[in-house]
């Protein structure tokens, strides 16, 4: 049995939580989503507590077990609260803008780059941080992970796009001398 599977999930005070037939269903003040689990798992809910439940012990069941109490928490979280990463540009004559929901950065390229919203996302500036906000875990990950490819973080004078909180380890410049 998984220890993280067995921990129960509280459902705060606005957010409605349906299980039908292994589609999963929150609904919180943020929004709305959606979400398959296996079969072989079921929910319970005793009172304001959720808890996924491994029905039979089949070793690929036991494996997710925990991986769909995780997800089943984030979505809980994400239409409650909502999802955040910052990202950081540095670097001299960086910049970004906002243009409409998309954003156009300046980063050390013949041309500006244009960076397209999509939905479920909200992205806005302040200065040289762009906040990238959702209500799905995935998706605020992993477009915060594709505009930091852009421009990766070089480690000799740390330019490129960083998240806010990331520790970027340097690099000692060559002096030339011996």
């Amino acid at each position: 049995m998984s220890r993280i599977g067995k921990a129960p999930i509280m459902i705060p005070s606005g957010v409605t939580f349906e299980n039908n037939y292994g589609q999963v269903t929150v609904t919180g003040k943020l929004g709305k989503l959606k979400r398959t689990i296996d079969n072989g798992l079921s929910t319970r809910i005793a009172g304001n507590m959720l808890f996924v439940e491994n029905r039979n012990n089949r070793k690929e069941l036991n494996a997710k077990h925990g991986l769909y109490r995780q997800l089943i928490n984030n979505m809980i979280i994400g239409v409650s609260q909502g999802y955040e990463k910052k990202l950081n540009i540095n670097g001299v004559g960086y910049k970004v803008t906002q243009n409409g929901l998309d954003l156009v950065l300046n980063i050390g390229f013949s041309h500006p780059i244009r960076v397209k919203a999509i939905d479920g996302i909200t992205l806005s500036t302040d200065k040289n941080v762009i906040s990238v906000k959702g209500i799905n875990k995935e998706l605020v990950g992993q477009f915060a992970a594709r505009i930091r490819s852009l421009k990766p973080v070089e480690p000799y004078h740390a330019y490129g796009i960083s998240y806010l909180d990331e520790t970027i380890l340097r690099k000692e410049v060559k002096s030339g001398k011996k």
